[in-house]
């Protein structure tokens, strides 16, 4: 079977919305990560770099995109189920309330067992290649029984709770030496998975605005868990409550949820973290309910946007809540507003998991925000000045993750590869617009290096010096493609290949039945496929010693015709062209010993 195809120039669509910020920040807009239980090699370290305003794990790097479960809200066969959809989601992290009255129910008698054995979460956590942010308190909020305290703190009348008081204070040093011993095996710099601890919780919304009890914390925190775990507050953007909350020594980082300027919100960090990276530890997907009133409930576009608009300032972010679960037994809490107004049972929360642990509408909103990271993103610019005799446009080592296929004033210039050529000529006039578009070949998935971060991760210079101004563009090509373009959204162009980057179009008919086959690429270079928007895979005839796609007969159509589309990377031949066969081509074979790596 033979289908040729139309050709049309890559450009972003419409629907796309750039992101303009300088180079330094392109780094972590990209920095989705697959994580591994396989340990790096010592020492392991997880810390702020405020001089490029963004987290450093071992050395590199990295922003999270985490959700909130709270494990004393699932019944424990459900942990794995939840936490692997969780993962499964985009997941990176997880963050994770302790609450204290689930396990000190009366004063010094402690239960870790059954749905209360905190460790084996973190294990299994650990187990699934989670990463965890871990919120102890003492004081949780949570919509939980009293915000995590025991009610026998009440037992003397006159104590002030999550303050200084010396009676509260022996209560959670006693709390707080039972608990954090468990937690420290747990760390990251100790070989385990949790890589920030939260002190108190939303301190600055509380009216004692007590700094001698978060300084007290800070003291207890750090003698328990040591001095290099990197422990943070959580406020709203109030200033009072940012100026309450916070303490030297803490990362102050902020909530919201959607529906807001970001960037705005974002300022009011920076009034209390002038560096660092920008961090909201409660995006709120959702909303609890309250006995008596309507049911809570959150557009899944409204939340979608939020994140998206989150992620493109190269934020980390976490998802209150991701699972919200139920509140068994007599462990709902209450808020007071006016009037008393106790929670309900369900907190399910509008989470893109339900309360049952089912996907929503939501988590595959939210899914197809994180899949931005993945394929392609376009990075365009203008040169600042004319340019008559060719100048050398280069990249630092290891900045291009995988390759960048560059273009100016419409025109492909090369290609600039990781481990591979990193500098071009080239020439132009001042406001040219210069595209490079970055594909991510994929991640590493074993060994010490699975820190592998996608797209432009330094500075991009013409005769040495930096160029600025980018806009970021995600390309969700997958989506587009889904969705018919560009078969109903272009014109046809030419019916010839071209250099750089193009999309071809064609359609074509199957004969009667739907057979499995293998499609070949005669001529072409690399590129990606789709049939009927099911994206093929990569194929790299050039290179080899693949040279067919395999073509399950479940994404053909029979009595009418099958879309095709292929993003051709490097040039198409001059009579585009594709090959249907029965059988998977491979220009080159080679046998050697397999050694296992799992």
């Amino acid at each position: 079977m033979v289908v040729s195809t139309s050709s049309f120039v890559l450009c972003p669509g419409p629907a796309e919305h750039p992101a303009r910020m300088g180079l330094p920040a392109l780094a972590l807009l990209l920095a989705v990560r697959l994580l591994s239980t396989q340990a790096s090699p010592s020492p392991r370290s997880f810390q702020v770099d405020y001089e490029r305003n963004c987290f450093l794990k071992d050395g590199v790097p990295f922003r999270y995109i985490s959700g909130s479960i709270h494990y004393a809200r699932v019944p424990r066969p459900a942990w794995r189920d939840r936490l692997l959809k969780m993962h499964m989601s985009g997941l990176s992290t997880v963050q994770v309330y302790v609450p204290w009255n689930y396990h000190e129910t009366l004063p010094g008698v402690y239960d870790f067992a059954g749905n209360r054995d905190v460790e084996a979460f973190l294990d299994l956590t650990a187990e699934l290649g989670l990463l965890v942010i871990l919120r102890p308190g003492p004081y949780i909020c949570a919509e939980w029984e009293m915000g995590g305290l025991p009610a026998w703190l009440l037992w003397k009348p006159d104590i002030i709770l999550r303050s200084s008081d010396p009676a509260y204070l022996a209560a959670v040093d006693s709390w707080l030496h039972v608990l954090l011993p468990k937690i420290k095996p747990h760390l990251y710099q100790h070989g385990g998975n949790i890589i920030s601890v939260q002190v108190e919780n939303e301190y600055g919304s509380y009216y004692a605005c007590d700094y001698g009890y978060l300084r007290h914390l800070l003291g207890s925190f750090r003698a328990l868990l040591g001095s290099e775990v990197l422990l943070f507050t959580t406020d709203s953007t109030r200033a009072e409550e940012l100026r309450c909350g916070t303490l030297q020594g803490l990362y102050a980082t902020i909530d919201f949820g959607p529906g807001s300027n970001v960037t705005e919100l974002f300022d009011a960090q920076r009034r209390v973290e002038p560096k660092g990276p920008l961090v909201n530890s409660e995006y709120y997907t959702g909303w609890l309910d309250y006995w008596g009133e309507a049911h809570a409930s959150t557009s899944a576009a409204w939340v979608a946007q939020g994140l998206e608009d989150i992620l493109q300032l190269g934020a980390s972010v976490n998802m209150y809540m991701f699972h919200g679960g139920t509140n068994f037994a007599y462990w709902s809490g209450a808020d007071y507003k006016d009037q008393y107004k106790p929670v309900t049972t369900s907190y399910d929360y509008d989470a893109p998991l339900s309360e049952a642990g089912d996907p929503t509408e939501k988590l595959f909103a939210i899914r197809m925000v994180i899949s931005k990271a993945h394929g392609f993103v376009l990075y365009r610019t203008q040169l600042p000045q004319d340019i008559p005799d060719p100048a050398t446009l280069s990249a630092p080592p290891h900045s291009i993750c995988d390759r960048g296929y560059v273009m100016l004033h419409k025109e492909y210039q090369g290609m600039l590869e990781r481990d591979g050529q990193m500098t071009l000529r080239v020439t132009g006039k001042a406001g040219d617009t210069l595209d490079m578009l970055l594909e991510n070949m994929g991640r590493i998935s074993f060994g010490a290096n699975v820190s592998d971060f996608k797209g432009l991760l330094g500075n991009i210079s013409l005769d040495s010096i930096p160029l600025n101004n980018w806009l970021i563009y995600p390309l969700a090509i997958d989506t587009a493609v889904q969705q018919g373009w560009p078969h109903a959204a272009m014109p046809k162009s030419s019916s010839r290949g071209r250099a750089g980057p193009a999309f071809y179009t064609g359609t074509f008919e199957t004969p009667g039945i739907a057979w499995d086959t293998f499609v070949k690429f005669p001529g072409w270079s690399k590129g990606q496929l789709w049939i009927n928007g099911f994206n093929l895979g990569r194929y790299w005839t050039h290179r080899g010693p693949q040279q067919t796609l395999f073509v399950p007969g479940s994404v053909l159509h029979v009595g009418c015709p099958n879309n095709i589309t292929v993003l051709e990377l490097e040039g198409a031949p001059l009579t585009p062209l594709l090959l249907f066969l029965d059988r998977p081509l491979f220009n080159r074979t080679l046998s050697h010993s397999i050694s296992a790596t799992e």
